[in-house]
C-alpha cells in the first residue's frame, strides 16, 4: 500500500500499473489512447511543468485512468500552456497522486511485472476492500480497442507544420496524395500528422471495418494504428488484416503491429512490464542503425511462431524482443514502437519512408 497526496478528479479507479520512463511528454502520454485501462507511474522528477495545451493533443481526451508521481509542479512556466495538469486532470476524471515512492514503486513494478492496482482518494473505504477489487482485476482478454476507436469514419490531411515541423514530406510536386485507410485502433494525432506529412490523405475507418468495406474505398494503402490491450481480443481486426494482405501496401505501428503478426500466423504475448518510454533503443537488422523510439505497448510478438518469408527488421536493444517485422513479398511491415515523436524523437520517422515507396511503386506501376 502506498500513501500520497491527490489532486485532479476524486473517486475510484481500477487499472492495470505500468511506468513510463519519459524525461518528458507527460500530456501525450495522458491523451495517448493506448493508455486505456492503465494507471501510469512516471519516474520523472517532477511533472506539470509545462502545463496543457492544446497542440500536444494525441487525441480528444485523458485516457490513462490515474497518473502517480513524485511531485506535482505548482506552477506552471510554458508560454504555450492554455491549462495546468491539475485542472485538465479533474475535467478529464483522472486521478492524480502525489508525493510518492515512485522509485520505489518502480522496482516493484520491475521486478514482479506490471499488476493491477486500486487507486483510491476516500479514505473512509477499507484497504482491504480496495485490494480484494484489485485482486480480481485484469486486463488480460479484454478488447480495449472498441472503447477508444472511432464511431464514424473520417479524413485527415493536415500534416506537421510550422515550428514543429520536422523532416521533408515525401510526395513529389504536382502528385496527388496516396489515398490510404487507416483502421483506428486508438490512432494518435500526430502520426496522422506525420501520413500526411508524407504525401498521405488518410481516412481514419473504425477498428470493426470489414476487408470488403475498405476494399471499396479503393485506397492505394491500409494503415494499421496503436491501440491499447490485448491483442488477441480482437479476433475481428485480425481477420480484416489477413483479408487484406497482399492487396495493398500495409504499415502497422505498436497495436497495428501486432494485430499484423498474428495475421502472417504468429503468436503474441505478454511482456512482464512492457515498455513505456521515450527512450529506448531499436536496432534496424538489414543495415546495423540504431535509433532511439518512444514505445508503449505491453505484448510482443513471437519470432519463433512467424512463418518463413516473414523478416525480423528491427530488434529492441533492452531485452531482444521483436521491434519491427515484414514481409516484402506482401509489402507489409511493422513496428513495435512509435515513429511520429509524440513524444519522443525524430529518430524513426524514417520508418514511414518504405510504406510511401510501395505505395508510389504501385501507382508507377499501374500508370504503364
Amino acid at each position: 500500500m502506498f500513501t500520497g497526496v491527490s489532486f485532479g478528479a476524486k473517486g475510484t479507479k481500477v487499472s492495470e500499473l505500468v511506468f513510463n520512463t519519459s524525461l518528458f511528454g507527460y500530456q501525450e502520454v495522458m491523451t495517448d489512447p493506448s493508455y486505456a485501462g492503465q494507471s501510469v507511474v512516471f519516474t520523472a522528477t517532477q511533472i506539470g511543468n509545462t502545463g496543457i495545451n492544446e497542440d500536444d493533443m494525441e487525441s480528444g481526451k485523458a485516457w490513462l485512468d490515474a497518473m502517480l508521481v513524485r511531485d506535482v509542479s505548482p506552477l506552471v512556466s510554458n508560454y504555450r500552456s492554455q491549462q495546468t495538469l491539475q485542472d485538465f486532470c479533474a475535467a478529464n476524471g483522472v486521478i492524480g497522486i502525489s508525493q510518492l515512492d515512485t522509485r520505489a514503486l518502480t522496482r516493484r513494478l520491475r521486478e514482479k511485472g506490471a499488476m493491477p492496482g486500486c487507486l483510491c482518494t476516500d479514505p473512509s473505504v477499507p484497504t482491504d476492500k480496495l485490494l480484494e477489487q484489485a485482486k480480481a482485476w485484469t486486463l488480460d482478454g479484454k478488447d480495449m480497442i472498441s472503447v477508444v476507436t472511432t464511431k464514424q469514419p473520417y479524413t485527415w490531411t493536415k500534416a506537421t507544420d510550422g515550428e514543429w515541423a520536422f523532416g521533408p514530406a515525401a510526395l513529389p510536386a504536382g502528385q496527388p496524395p496516396f489515398k490510404v485507410v487507416a483502421f483506428d485502433f486508438g490512432i494518435k494525432r500526430n502520426i496522422l500528422r506525420r501520413l500526411a506529412a508524407h504525401g498521405c490523405a488518410v481516412t481514419v475507418v473504425p477498428a470493426s471495418t470489414s476487408a470488403e468495406q475498405v476494399m471499396a474505398m479503393a485506397p492505394e494503402g491500409v494503415f494499421l494504428s496503436n491501440g491499447p490491450g490485448d491483442p488477441s481480443a480482437v479476433p475481428y481486426a485480425v481477420t480484416a488484416c489477413k483479408q487484406l494482405l497482399g492487396h495493398l501496401p500495409m504499415f502497422g505501428i505498436c497495436m497495428g503491429h501486432q494485430v499484423l503478426g498474428q495475421a502472417l500466423g504468429g503468436r503474441t504475448y505478454k511482456m512482464k512490464f512492457g515498455h513505456h518510454a521515450g527512450n529506448h533503443p531499436i536496432r534496424h537488422m538489414k543495415d546495423g542503425r540504431v535509433e532511439i523510439s518512444a514505445q508503449n505497448h505491453n505484448y510482443a510478438v513471437d519470432a519463433s511462431t512467424l512463418p518463413a518469408g516473414v523478416q525480423v527488421t528491427h530488434i529492441s536493444l533492452n531485452d531482444g524482443s521483436v521491434a519491427g517485422l515484414e514481409w516484402a513479398e506482401k509489402k507489409c511491415m511493422g513496428i513495435q514502437y512509435h515513429p511520429e515523436a509524440g513524444p519522443g524523437p525524430h529518430d524513426a520517422d524514417i520508418n514511414f519512408v518504405p510504406f510511401v515507396r510501395w505505395m508510389a511503386d504501385a501507382r508507377v506501376k499501374g500508370a504503364r
